[in-house]
Formats: structure tokens, sequence, C-alpha cells
């Protein structure tokens, strides 16, 4: 599990805090995003590192257990299309990764139970750049 703290500007922060309000999340999951909403650094974006994940950044990750690899960009919600490989900010892979870094690793419950996720690789890109 990562143990830096997640690294966001405010406008994600806001997302990210505004999703722990109106959410119905699993009492894991409220911990978790509770405990690391506490400890975020929070920066300007032009303070982002290229390696944090955040709105627009192009995320390949590594499901822990099974070994599958996964690639798309986090994009707003009228962005969103599974086709493109772009997935919401909502969307609960989106919100556990949001503000980790290449080399972490993230827990999050998922329908089918706790997944772990290492991020391999983050890249920002354009929107109207392909995945």
């Amino acid at each position: 599990m990562n143990t830096q703290p997640l690294i966001v500007i405010q406008r994600e922060l806001d997302i990210l805090k505004r999703y722990l309000q109106e959410s119905i999340l699993t009492d894991l999951n409220k911990k978790n995003l509770s405990s690391q909403l506490a400890s975020a650094k929070v920066v300007n974006e032009d303070e982002l590192p290229a390696d944090a994940i955040g709105l627009n950044s192009l995320v390949h990750v590594q499901e822990c257990q099974s070994g599958q690899n996964f690639i798309f960009q986090i994009v707003l919600p009228a962005m969103a299309d599974v086709r493109k490989k772009r997935v919401s900010v909502f969307a609960p892979i989106a919100i556990a990764l949001l503000g980790y870094r290449k080399g972490s690793s993230a827990s999050w419950e998922m329908p089918g139970g706790v997944q772990e996720f290492e991020i391999l690789k983050v890249s920002k890109i354009a929107l109207e750049q392909e995945v």
C-alpha cells in the first residue's frame, strides 16, 4: 500500500471530498479515502509531478492478484467513453487512483472484493489524442 501522501490539485481534492460525502461507499473505502484526504498534499497545477495521477492522466496499472494490465485515461464524466478507454473521474478505479504516483499501489474494495493495483506508468495527454 502507498505510504506517501496523495498529491493533488485543489480541484481534484474537491472531487474526492464530494465523492466521499455523496457516494455510497463501503466502510473500508470510506476509511481509506478519509485517511488519504486527511494527509493529501495540495499543490498548484504547475507543481503537480508528471507521474501523479490526476484528471486527463493516462494510467497503466496492474491488478496485483490477477496480473491483468489496464490502460485508461481519467476524464470528466461527459468525456467518458469505454471504446476510447476513457474512464470517468467518478468511476471507482479513478477515485481509487487519484493522487497516487508511478510505483505506488492502491487498494480499493470493488464489487468482487478488495483489489490492489500497482501503478506502472502515468502520463498526461490531451483529450484529442487516442489512448
